[in-house]
């Protein structure tokens, strides 16, 4: 089942109402009003859990969404079918059961932020990549990336967590190596991450 992006959906418009020097009253600006109340129930609902998540959706963004579908289904009879804003909203409408498979299912999101947030970094850094030397460089790198994503989705600053894993791996047996991963090592590292946070506040 495909799950698709508010966010890109929305882009496509909030392109538009750049071009139109952020005008109100614009179709542009209606169209982000009313896709902004998806992203203001999403907002409330981060990190629930998925059976609240599915329930509160179904209570308030299902309305949101109607109202946006019948707001888009009018305005594209009154545009031409060629204008920036025809192909924004066809490209919703088209998507539709995809851009609202949320709605009926807790685990998805509404919008795929956090990945791209996630892979800003490896984005940035594509040039760098160039000169990593070799395959087995970029192999270690991708090694290196995902074990500090990984520390990251479990709530440590991945430069204590690579601290930590360097004052002990010289001396760490081997075949026990999985003891100094991101999700075993959480529990411990996660309070000084706090208390450097509290300390740098």
């Amino acid at each position: 089942m495909e799950a698709a992006c508010w966010s890109h959906a929305r882009r496509k418009v909030w392109d538009i109402h750049e071009r139109q020097h952020r005008l109100t009253g614009t179709l542009a600006h209606q169209a982000l009003q009313r896709i902004g109340g998806i992203f203001k129930v999403e907002a409330e609902l981060n990190g629930k859990p998925p059976d609240e998540r599915m329930r509160v959706r179904q209570e308030r963004a299902a309305p949101v969404l109607d109202e946006l579908k019948r707001w888009m289904n009018n305005t594209l009879a009154q545009v031409s079918a060629k204008s920036p804003m025809a192909l924004a909203i066809g490209y919703s409408l088209s998507n539709w059961m995809a851009l609202t498979r949320f709605v009926d299912d807790g685990r998805i999101e509404a919008h795929n932020n956090v990945a791209e947030r996630a892979l800003r970094g490896v984005a940035i850094g594509r040039k760098n990549y160039l000169h990593l030397g070799s395959d087995a460089g970029g192999q270690s790198a991708a090694v290196i990336y995902t074990l500090l994503g990984t520390a990251r989705l479990n709530g440590i600053n991945p430069q204590l967590y690579l601290r930590h894993v360097l004052e002990r791996i010289a001396d760490h047996p081997i075949n026990r190596i999985d003891e100094l991963l991101p999700w075993v090592v959480a529990a411990q590292l996660r309070p000084a991450w706090h208390e450097e946070l509290a300390k740098a506040a």
